[in-house]
């Protein structure tokens, strides 16, 4: 099926009613595709059926916004059991391996639960909320925008897992890329250098404070590390050198079969790949994606470069023309290019997933939003080609444990100076 090409930025961030529908169109936009049996299948813990992400932010705008709509009733209070994630503050929740499970509330009914929760929030919107209701709306926005991003991820985990290997969509919205630019290095000098949010327009709160940091000097690759590139580490025996992996690495190596990123087939004719828009050969200029951290870090090591911490990935950005990071448009899958700083695939770095120097959690449920996932997860920077139009920043802050393999994550290389 056609996936419409619209996006989820909103006319004027002033205006939030024309915004709200954006997004919450866009996330109806996605799951069109997909018939009620795609939407409710969860092929590992980390992956959400398609159901569950419409139903859980819609419960994210009735559990926290719409207590300052007088008069509203709960659509279903059975639903903040069901639909809830990791806010322990809201209450006991379902099980988050066993989202799957759940047959009913079906396709049908959670597309009228999110009709009632939107009606709700017209009402509320059309009487002009307080500013602090209005920032629950837009980090409600934000929010919702990630989760389109994750439903993507996780039906290209569904689809994948499927012996047919069926497409989710017929084709990609974006026309795709030419050959790979050659590698050149990105010289910084390092010093002292200002990382985070400088605080004008939104962030999420892991994005600040914004602070100093001291770099050596160092220099970063100009574009994503390559399928073709890839192909020579899997030809060299990298999946079987244990010398080039952490040792929680080299034990999911071995754990997990792998031999090649994830969605990676191996055949007589050579390797190809399942994509959103089906099973085609490995294009060799197109940048690596569905790598772990550790699969990274090691190619990185036999590479003789290493990953880039966030506070340089940053630093080298802010040195950038805004033309050279990249086109901020959607798409299904990474296309070859220069520079591909944002927009292509989510770049791990070598900087483990903690707090800013000053760093206070929201008070309150919402606090739990990212504050509490600091601990054995790393940062990805950059934003991926499923990432909705205008949501990353460059100080925006991705994090994932390091053997996630089913986000949209590759590489970019760094080196010492």
């Amino acid at each position: 099926m056609p996936v419409s090409t619209t996006t989820s930025r909103a006319p004027a961030e002033g205006d939030l009613a024309p915004r709200y529908h954006d997004v919450r169109r866009f996330t109806e936009q996605l799951a069109a595709p997909l018939s009620p049996e795609d939407q409710t299948v969860q092929t590992v813990p980390e992956v959400s059926p398609t159901k569950w992400h419409r139903a859980h932010t819609t419960w994210f705008f009735e559990t926290f916004v719409l207590p300052h709509l007088p008069g509203h009733q709960v659509v279903d209070p059975a639903y903040g059991f069901l639909f809830n994630s990791y806010y322990e503050a809201v209450g006991p929740r379902h099980a988050r391996p066993q989202r799957g499970l759940i047959t009913r509330p079906g396709v049908a009914e959670v597309a009228a639960y999110r009709q009632a929760v939107d009606d709700s929030m017209d009402r509320l919107l059309a009487e002009g909320p307080a500013p602090e209701v209005a920032a629950l709306v837009e980090l409600g926005l934000h929010h919702e925008e990630q989760h389109q991003e994750l439903l993507l991820m996780d039906i290209k985990h569904v689809l994948g897992a499927n012996p047919l290997r069926p497409a989710y969509a017929d084709a990609d919205p974006r026309p795709g890329g030419g050959p790979a630019p050659p590698l050149r290095w990105i010289e910084h000098g390092g010093g002292v250098v200002e990382v985070g949010h400088p605080g004008d327009g939104f962030a999420f709160d892991n994005e600040g404070p914004r602070h100093e940091e001291l770099l050596r000097p160092f220099a970063l690759a100009s574009r994503l590390v390559t399928n073709r590139e890839w192909l020579a580490f899997v030809d060299d025996g990298g999946y079987r050198e244990p010398t080039l992996w952490m040792s929680d690495g080299w034990a999911a190596v071995q754990a997990n079969g792998w031999e090649a990123p994830e969605y990676w087939q191996r055949g007589d004719d050579g390797w190809s790949v399942h994509t959103l828009t089906g099973t085609r050969p490995v294009d060799p200029d197109e940048p690596v994606v569905h790598v772990s951290w550790y699969e990274a870090d090691a190619f990185a090591r036999w590479a003789g470069c290493r990953l880039p911490t966030e506070a340089e990935w940053e630093a080298v950005v802010a040195t950038l023309p805004a033309d050279r990071l990249g086109v901020d448009t959607w798409g299904l899958h990474p296309r070859p290019g220069e520079g591909q700083w944002c927009g292509e695939v989510w770049q791990w770095t070598a900087s483990p997933y903690v707090a800013y120097p000053g760093f206070r959690p929201a008070p309150g449920a919402v606090g739990e939003y990212n504050g509490k996932f600091m601990v054995n997860q790393h940062v990805l920077r950059g934003g991926a080609c499923i990432t909705p139009a205008g949501h990353t920043r460059t100080t925006y802050r991705n994090f994932f444990p390091p053997g996630a393999r089913w986000a949209f994550a590759g590489v970019r290389l760094a080196v010492d100076r």
